[in-house]
């Protein structure tokens, strides 16, 4: 049976390999983009491109104004999913299809919804492979960023 979790419901659980079933969906919080954040990723990575650091010449663009890089969207949506399996990861295998559908702008606000797509066991008893897909959603309602994320899993029972 497909579950679709609260918020409350993902930070209070420990959740191992056993626990996640291909369909389950996860909410995160949500986490509105400042232009400090904006201006500080851009900063510590040394991005000098004026369609991220210049409002006015941005302003002429087809975005209407600054827009945010894919890897501060990246890094937003995978803190947001941290909680989900802080306790039971073990480590982060892989990156697949990850799709930028929409501009975000420095105001909006974004949240993620964790689907759970694959599971398999592996040759080690004590661990499994879990494949989520992160839905990044802004204010409205848009989907705005999408990636598969391949994670190696604790299992709470060995075999």
């Amino acid at each position: 049976m497909i579950q679709t979790y609260s918020l409350t419901t993902m930070s209070e659980v420990v959740r191992y390999w056993e626990d996640f079933a291909v369909g389950d969906r996860y909410p995160t919080s949500t986490r509105t983009i400042t232009d400090d954040d904006l201006d500080s990723f851009c900063k510590l990575v040394g991005y000098d491109v004026p369609l991220f650091v210049d409002e006015e010449q941005a302003a002429d663009s087809s975005y209407g104004g600054r827009i945010c890089p894919s890897h501060l969207i990246m890094s937003v949506a995978t803190a947001m999913t941290g909680r989900l399996f802080s306790e039971s990861l073990i480590g982060l295998l892989g990156l697949e299809n990850g799709k930028f559908l929409a501009p975000v702008h420095p105001g909006d606000s974004l949240s993620t919804e964790v689907e759970v797509i694959e599971k398999r066991r592996t040759s080690k008893p004590e661990r499994g492979i879990v494949i989520f897909r992160d839905h990044v959603l802004n204010q409205d309602g848009v989907e705005v960023f999408q990636i598969d994320k391949i994670t190696l899993i604790s299992c709470r029972e060995a075999g």
